[in-house]
């Protein structure tokens, strides 16, 4: 086979993805001579990224053609892969997903994957993935579909459930968990191996083990979890205690699942952060395009797996990779059918195997039902384009705390995404 391919990459003028997927793609030898095309519906920033991927795929040497367009069909004609970073007015309609359920007095944590804002972020993107998934069942019926954007299990609910197109959703969640049990350990975090098994945001650490001498670590987690400072990923600590096991990947992603989450914090994304510092990345790309030095990070691998799993595929590597979000189809027997998991997969020539770690712990499993059941829901009323099953899909939400508050908000939020939810199947 063919070690050569074309990525399609949408939305990479993402200032926070496009970044990352560059850094990935430059620093690995396995994409050499594949052709990355770059698509964008705004030019100036799309024609700013292409300039900074070209710098890089100089510097590093990685013998990539890069190429753009702000015509998606183009891009994906005749694609291996497409990449999706894509999202709808982010900012602005995640504020309303936050801030308009609150109103109605709906407690919750940041409003992106879970609650009422986790719907409503279904029922606009889900549209517009169909549209590029649609094409790529025209153009490139055999290419992987590897999607970054939120909210990722109901994309890839979705994508398993109604097209034949194979997906994988990545997410560095459980590097997050990994990275805090090492914390809490006392450990260096290349010592801390860790294997996890569940929903995206909400993955259970079936086992953390000493990587060099294969010790159970979770006893030296227990005890070391007593003394730690109080403020320290509460909700995540009190699971810890009830369960006997340690979840991914924050308090504020984890609790858009949890009728409780809210009392961990409820204050939202930081838009103004976000903000500030979108401002200053794109002076800091001007400064490099405009001769300065590149940050020595920038021509590093960023830790995402993007790149990792289209190379496993690409040379047939049988690489496993810690963490895709894929269609249970089985994978996880307590949790059903349909569901969208996150698990540990490997990527061959064939394409990406989930790896079963076998059934989730029993209380745990009963914990994430809930979550799927919504998610479930939640898919129908986005491909349906149903305001009724969008009802139903806010009623079975265990952060939805009253039925007045699920019809006035929902109400109030369709009128806001209407221009972006319809049939999609």
């Amino acid at each position: 086979m063919s070690h050569h391919t074309k990525i399609a990459f949408l939305g990479a003028t993402s200032m926070s993805f496009g970044l990352s997927m560059f850094r990935d793609v430059f620093s690995s030898d396995e994409l050499r001579g594949s052709t990355l095309t770059l698509v964008g519906l705004d030019r100036a920033p799309l024609e700013k990224m292409t300039a900074l991927a070209r710098l890089l795929n100089e510097k590093t040497g990685a013998g990539l053609v890069i190429e753009q367009t702000t015509d998606r069909r183009a891009a994906l004609d005749g694609a291996g892969f497409v990449v999706n970073a894509t999202a709808i007015d982010r900012n602005r309609l995640w504020k309303l997903d936050f801030e308009v359920p609150r109103k109605y007095g709906i407690r919750h944590t940041l409003g992106e994957n879970g609650g009422p804002g986790g719907l409503f972020f279904t029922l606009r993107t889900l549209p517009l993935v169909f549209d590029i998934v649609r094409d790529m069942e025209e153009l490139c019926p055999k290419a992987h579909f590897l999607n970054f954007s939120n909210p990722e299990s109901r994309i890839v609910l979705a994508l398993g459930k109604y097209s034949k197109i194979a997906s994988l959703g990545l997410c560095h969640g459980i590097f997050m968990g990994q990275g805090d049990v090492a914390e809490i350990l006392g450990l260096p975090s290349e010592d801390v191996d860790v294997s996890g098994a569940g929903i995206n945001h909400f993955q259970c650490l079936t086992q953390i083990r000493h990587r060099k001498t294969g010790e159970d670590l979770y006893p030296l987690l227990r005890e070391k979890e007593k003394t730690l400072d109080p403020d320290f990923a509460p909700l995540t600590r009190q699971l810890f205690r009830a369960f006997g096991y340690w979840f991914t990947c924050s308090d504020d992603h984890l609790g858009e699942y949890l009728a409780f989450g809210w009392e961990a914090g409820e204050d939202g994304y930081d838009f103004e952060e976000d903000e500030h510092e979108r401002t200053a990345f794109a002076a800091q790309i001007d400064t490099v395009l405009g001769g300065g030095s590149i940050p020595s990070d920038w021509l590093t691998p960023s830790g995402e797996r993007g790149a990792a799993a289209i190379g496993g595929i690409l040379h047939d590597k049988k690489r496993v990779i810690e963490s895709g979000v894929v269609p249970n189809h089985g994978t996880i027997p307590n949790l059903p059918y349909h569901a969208s998991v996150e698990v540990p997969v490997m990527a061959d020539a064939a394409g990406i195997h989930p790896i079963s770690l076998g059934p989730l712990p029993d209380a745990v499993a009963k914990l994430l039902h809930t979550p799927v059941q919504v998610h479930e829901l939640a898919v129908e009323a986005a491909v349906h384009g149903s305001k009724e099953i969008a009802l139903q899909a806010l009623l079975i939400d265990p952060v939805v705390n009253s039925a007045d508050a699920a019809v006035k908000l929902l109400d109030e939020l369709w009128e806001v995404n209407k221009p972006y939810i319809r049939a999609c199947i």
